[in-house]
């Protein structure tokens, strides 16, 4: 569960910025950090590719569908992001490009870019070697920090749903700058503007 002292921070913060997002915050009330899903890095790249640009639903189905023919052929998935199994991949939805970034995060760990050195890096350094992987954007480096590393001060500003919720509680176009005021532990913050986002969603959705 979240420290009882940084939950206490991020409210302090959140009523001096906008009375919704502390309201939101509040209702909310102290999140669980989970630990990793994932053992390795690679896994959780692997996941992240596969959802790149596509719903929860669509992503769900086709991780799915891969995990079936790995099963078929005794394996795991990171068994098919070799080549040779091209085919494989496209018969489970997965696009061309991806396939190439899924081979691509094989052979960053073949060469041993992601051990757990990774994890001794700073968010910025870490997310330089994983950016450097093809298909690695900064947005897929923001989502490892925050979920697999569990850095507490990241502020993911390419993600459209953290963005667009901090604006709506705020009224701030310039989410970058309120996030700033919640370091150090902005990758908390968006937490709970996920959570808020999923709270929103079936209101949404029957309107």
């Amino acid at each position: 569960m979240l420290d009882p002292e940084v939950y206490r921070r991020l409210l302090t913060e959140a009523e001096a910025t906008s009375a919704p997002l502390h309201a939101a915050i509040a209702r909310i009330g102290p999140v669980a950090i989970e630990p990793p899903v994932y053992a390795g890095v690679a896994e959780r790249l692997f996941v992240e590719i596969v959802n790149q640009q596509l719903s929860t639903k669509a992503a769900f189905a086709i991780w799915s569908r891969i995990e079936a023919a790995a099963q078929a052929q005794g394996g795991a998935p990171r068994d098919l992001f070799v080549p040779g199994t091209e085919a494989v991949l496209r018969g489970c939805g997965v696009s061309a490009n991806k396939v190439r970034a899924l081979h691509a995060v094989r052979e960053a760990e073949a060469r041993g870019l992601l051990g757990a050195d990774l994890g001794l890096l700073p968010h910025g350094a870490r997310a330089a070697v994983l950016c450097g992987i093809r298909g690695v954007g900064p947005w897929t480096a923001d989502m490892v920090g925050i979920f697999h590393f569990l850095d507490p001060d990241i502020w993911p500003a390419g993600d459209v749903a953290a963005v667009g919720v901090l604006r709506r509680l705020t009224g701030r176009d310039d989410t970058t700058a309120v996030a700033a005021r919640f370091a150090p532990y902005r990758s908390i913050l968006a937490r709970y503007l996920w959570r808020a986002r999923d709270a929103a969603a079936p209101a949404i959705e029957a309107a």
